[in-house]
């Protein structure tokens, strides 16, 4: 509001909205919300990698509360913080759920083109650090690993 150049850099000449936002249309013309142009990861290779769609796909997998897929020396790890409450239903401790997830991970990169391949996965038992908005904070994880 009242600032010229955010507004410029948001709202091209053509009066187009830049969100940011990266979308797919599917055959029936809806369109479906894939990620964020600025969380994209450019591989070694120089595939585009947007974090969220493999994320998408690892949270769907047992024991999964919620991933986040980070860079770290030219290879995507996955961050993962797993649910407690299915964690505890299975009874599974300490190596069990390490092991659980290694093999979410193999499973998951078995469906994955080869440049979207999680190298790593490391289990975090704290919850990831939020916005306001329920976002992961991604910029203070990539330290992690």
């Amino acid at each position: 509001y009242n600032d010229e150049e955010a507004t410029a850099a948001t709202i091209d000449a053509d009066g187009w909205l830049h969100t940011g936002d990266i979308g797919r249309l599917d055959d029936e013309g809806y369109l479906y919300l894939t990620g964020r142009s600025k969380n994209m990861i450019l591989t070694a290779s120089g595939q585009n990698v947007y974090p969220e769609e493999i994320e998408s796909q690892l949270n769907n997998m047992p024991c999964v509360e919620e991933s986040l897929i980070i860079e770290n020396d030219g290879r995507l790890v996955a961050l993962v913080y797993p649910d407690l409450e299915s964690v505890d239903r299975a009874c599974l401790r300490g190596t069990q759920v390490e092991n659980l997830m290694e093999n979410n991970r193999k499973s998951l990169n078995s469906k994955l083109p080869g440049y979207c391949q999680i190298s790593r996965l490391k289990v975090l038992y704290d919850e990831f650090e939020k916005t306001p908005t329920k976002k992961i904070k991604r910029r203070l994880y990539n330290a992690v690993v």
